[in-house]
């Protein structure tokens, strides 16, 4: 049995589109001489469509697009994945489904029974948990199909799933296992993906194909990497990373053999970081119908790292950076922009500051009058060029990027309304000494990111000769701190317990709990991290936070 694997990138609510992409995809496997497709988790209506789901017309064009993806499922059998309503009064409205299409009709649904709640996840806001599992069969060949978390009932997320689907379906003796999902990227998350699989594959005795979203959706970014594994676990066949692709393997006797797809090779945490970034970007603008991006260059790394990925993912010509120095900006600064707009080839232009700064200070100067200046003026700059550069974007339609990254955003080291500004955070979810990494590896064929931008010490210069280091510890230490502290969700008392000085420890969790309202107010982010802020990290703005 020939079986192709559809990996495809949708868009939430866009039923035209999808649907074409979903059938086109159909006709090629069909003139392949494919027996069955496969696409993804919720391929219908899009993951994660949130509360589209409880929308009757967004769930009735769901309805409609199945029909019409099985009225060209001739001579060709399909499984795909769509919520689908619970004709039970009781429970959910919906279910989370796999749908199995043969003959040009619905033959069998099957029902996802573990539903996520952690981090990005809330399924259970919307779906009803099936409690029976049974296998499907295609020309003798008894399938035991399942939906994304009912393979991973190892419990990754520590929801203490009530049933096991895979135990009730192993009873049955499957010949093949097929598993459809939605499961997001983080630059740790492939290698316990696979580790799940081969274990699924070992304990069964039988072959397994995993088939992946590819796309991203706002903060949510899915990799792909749809594979196939034999019946001894070994991997043989893996689709590409954060590109659609339509690839085949065999089924025969209990075992798959891969007729186009290829093993790939390794890749370093950083390479796909950065392609998982250049992908949020590029989809977040054409899903979104945005066209050309803006954003504030100092000289600084943070900012020449966003300007870099933005003219990989938009295009040079589609991408304004605005120096905009203050009488603290120093000529060297000025000169690692300008460096910048020349190796990426994009637009610029150059509005000081200085003058704008010191008309607020004036027109304030009767207020603060016998008071020092202090983190207020340096602020005020800072909210000078988030107007400057929203001028622009309401002027010429330009879309404003966030520059901030994941370490400042930890700890507050950020102006609201000023620096924080922006419709999307390009580097929010990395930190400081991975940025360094990210803007080296940018690097990797051609000098594009100016190597003063790496090697000088960071600054806001919003002061006199101001460095990071004068308020943050160093960033090597502070983000080892951090990760503790956010990734692994360690307390304050265990982070001192590896070994970290207990006031300092102290300093950087009173820090990033006094910093939730500021990020409760931060544009979304683009996720590649296990533990990202915004949609994965919910911590309540008003609390006595424990330590």
């Amino acid at each position: 049995m020939k079986i192709a694997l559809a990996q495809l990138n949708y868009h939430i609510g866009n039923f035209e589109a999808n649907t074409a992409n979903i059938i086109h995809a159909i006709e090629q496997a069909r003139s392949a001489a494919a027996d069955l497709i496969i696409f993804a988790e919720l391929a219908i209506g899009g993951y994660p469509a949130k509360d589209l789901l409880r929308s009757k017309v967004f769930r009735r064009q769901c309805d409609e697009a199945i029909q019409q993806i099985a009225s060209h499922c001739q001579d060709i059998a399909c499984i795909i994945g769509a919520p689908v309503k619970n004709s039970d009064p009781e429970g959910k409205e919906l279910y989370n489904t796999a749908i199995f299409i043969e003959d040009g009709a619905v033959r069998n649904i099957v029902k996802k029974g573990l539903l996520p709640d952690y981090d990005v996840f809330d399924e259970y806001r919307y779906f009803e948990p099936n409690k029976r599992f049974h296998c499907i069969e295609l020309k003798g060949v008894k399938i035991a199909l399942t939906v994304c978390e009912d393979l991973w009932d190892d419990d990754e997320g520590g929801n203490s799933y009530v049933g096991n689907p895979m135990a009730d379906l192993q009873q049955e003796n499957p010949d093949l296992l097929i598993n459809i999902a939605a499961s997001p990227f983080s630059y740790t998350h492939f290698d316990k993906r696979l580790t799940v699989l081969a274990q699924k594959v070992k304990k069964s005795k039988r072959p397994l194909i995993y088939v992946n979203q590819v796309g991203a959706h706002m903060d949510i970014i899915f990799d792909g990497r749809s594979m196939a594994l034999n019946n001894e676990g070994r991997k043989i066949a893996e689709l590409k990373r954060f590109e659609e692709d339509l690839q085949y393997v065999t089924y025969h006797q209990r075992n798959i053999t891969s007729t186009t797809a290829s093993v790939k090779d390794a890749v370093s945490d950083i390479a796909l970081i950065h392609d998982a970034l250049i992908l949020g970007l590029r989809d977040y603008f054409q899903k979104s119908g945005f066209r050309r991006a803006v954003l504030g260059l100092s000289g600084g790394l943070d900012s020449a790292l966003v300007a870099a990925l933005a003219c990989e993912a938009l295009g040079a010509d589609n991408v304004l950076a605005v120096l905009m120095p203050s009488v603290y900006s120093s000529d060297h600064s000025i000169k690692d922009a300008l460096d910048l707009v020349n190796n990426t080839g994009c637009q610029h232009h150059i509005v000081p500051i200085k003058a704008i700064a010191a008309a607020y200070e004036d027109s304030l100067s009767p207020l603060f009058e016998g008071l020092q200046p202090d983190t207020t003026e340096e602020n005020i700059q800072a909210r000078a060029r988030a107007v400057i550069l929203m001028a622009i974007s309401n002027k010429f339609g330009h879309i404003l990027l966030n520059t901030s990254n994941k370490s400042e955003a930890a700890v507050g080291y950020g102006t609201l309304y000023g620096d924080m500004a922006g419709s999307i955070s390009v580097i929010g979810d990395v930190y400081k000494s991975k940025a360094y990494e990210l803007a080296r590896y940018i690097n990797r064929e051609r000098i594009i990111i100016p190597v003063n931008t790496i090697e000088k010490a960071p600054s806001a210069e919003l002061r006199p000769d101001q460095k990071d280091s004068d308020s943050l510890p160093e960033y090597e230490l502070l983000d080892s701190i951090l990760f503790e502290l956010i990734e692994n969700e360690k307390t304050g008392s265990e982070v001192v317990a590896m070994g970290f000085e207990k006031s300092l420890v102290e300093r950087v969790s009173k820090l990033v709990n006094n910093a939730e309202f500021k990020r409760f107010q931060a544009p979304p982010i683009l996720r590649v991290s296990p533990k990202a802020f915004g949609t994965g990290r919910q911590i309540p703005l008003v609390a006595k936070y424990p330590y």
